[in-house]
């Protein structure tokens, strides 16, 4: 099959390096890809915002599946110029979509699904948590346990110039279920965990995540089941009923209250950087199960997963997520990559033959190993071996994982 994927960033790139093993894979394409990506694949330099120009390529490539990687083209309705024009999309649709593109349009469905969910509420007072309504890259929520940080939220939300939400502030560990979804069914991946902090012990803004493992000790396979049939599936019945079908990957966002399981949100594609620890354990055609999904056959399909952990740990620049870094050279890629890393490269370019920076998160280093503390140490071990001007990271990704501490549902 020849493929087309969406994107540039780190999720991309380890869709990338996952597709290209697929037996089933005739050609892999990119737009606009990245340095990384362009390893695996021919890279063209059309925005994945792009509708019309990611339509031309997909028709004059003649591809058999276009994957979306990054959630700004979903939710502003890619997948509704291509499927029109007969082209086989992996993403939903913009009015599916906006199960991430709405925080008040997730929270209706929730409430029509009976999905549990944080009480929303109708004045901001601490504590409570502030949530832009629209996409805000990961970086439009908001803890308030006091006036102050209430009034700092109330100001970035007047600065993003949308409606928000209030929400109650509930208490517990987070983790990333994601699921295939072919517009009725769903098949489960290998749960994870992601730090959106920018430092470490969760301190200081929300990212758009600075490391992630994978899978979450204490939660198996019975638990994702039972966490799809609660979470996932009501939201495709949810989102069927009214006529927009849901065919992509709905990844949920979940929090283990002392009181059960509860929605923080959903978003409508692979996490980043979760995909970077997921698809390294996936033991599958990944391209003959996204097809499945998008051709809505999920049926009989399985995704194996190795007996195995992974951690990513994020290298950014310094003055993330205020901002990026462009043109510092990076170094030691290679070097990563000799020790058995994988780098996937969320923000680079090529000047000449030199990788540089280009944005804020740089890059993701996956360590592998047999257990979340093994691959936490080859994780680190990689990381130290890569440089640029400014190189940040936090120290703590999975180490309470990788010191014994295990999760459940109930």
């Amino acid at each position: 099959m020849r493929v087309l994927l969406v994107g540039s960033g780190g999720r991309e790139h380890a869709l990338a390096w996952k597709l290209a093993q697929a037996p089933s894979l005739s050609d892999l394409h990119a737009a606009p890809g990245s340095p990384g990506i362009a390893r695996f694949g021919e890279c063209h330099p059309i925005r994945a915002e792009d509708a019309e120009g990611i339509l031309d390529l997909a028709t004059s490539l003649e591809v058999d599946l276009v994957v979306v990687g990054p959630e700004a083209p979903l939710v502003g309705g890619l997948a509704d110029v291509l499927r029109p024009a007969g082209v086989a999309v992996f993403g939903p649709g913009r009015e599916a979509a906006a199960i991430e593109g709405s925080k008040s349009f997730a929270k209706d469905v929730m409430a029509s699904a009976g999905v549990p969910t944080a009480a929303q509420l109708p004045v901001a007072r601490p504590p409570c948590v502030v949530k832009a309504d629209g996409l805000a890259a990961g970086k439009g929520v908001y803890v308030c346990t006091s006036q102050a940080e209430l009034d700092v939220a109330l100001r970035a939300m007047a600065a993003l110039g949308g409606s928000f939400v209030v929400e109650e502030l509930l208490e517990g560990p987070e983790i990333s279920v994601f699921a295939v979804c072919d517009g009725r069914d769903a098949v489960g991946l290998v749960p994870a965990q992601d730090f959106k902090r920018a430092f470490d012990g969760d301190e200081g803004p929300n990212t758009g995540g600075m490391g992630a493992y994978a899978p979450v000790p204490g939660i198996d396979e019975s638990d994702v089941e039972e966490l799809l049939e609660t979470v996932h599936r009501p939201v495709l019945a949810e989102l069927a009923r009214r006529g927009a079908p849901f065919a992509g990957v709905l990844f949920a966002g979940l929090m283990l209250t002392p009181n059960g399981v509860r929605v923080l949100e959903y978003n409508c594609r692979f996490g980043d950087p979760e995909t970077q620890s997921i698809l390294p354990l996936l033991e599958c055609d990944l391209v003959d199960v996204l097809a499945a999904a998008a051709a809505g056959e999920l049926s009989g399909v399985e995704l194996g997963a190795r007996p195995a952990a992974a951690v990513t740990v994020v290298v950014s620049a310094g003055g993330y997520p205020e901002q990026g870094d462009r043109g510092s050279e990076v170094r030691g890629v290679e070097r990563a990559e000799a020790v058995g890393a994988l780098v996937f490269h969320a923000g680079t370019a090529l000047q000449g033959s030199r990788l540089v920076t280009n944005g804020g998160r740089i890059l993701g280093i996956t360590g592998l190993g047999g257990s979340v503390a093994a691959a936490r140490t080859a994780a680190y071990e990689a990381a130290d071996l890569v440089e640029f001007d400014g190189a940040r990271r936090r120290e703590d990704i999975a180490l309470e994982a990788a010191n014994g501490r295990t999760f459940g549902v109930r």
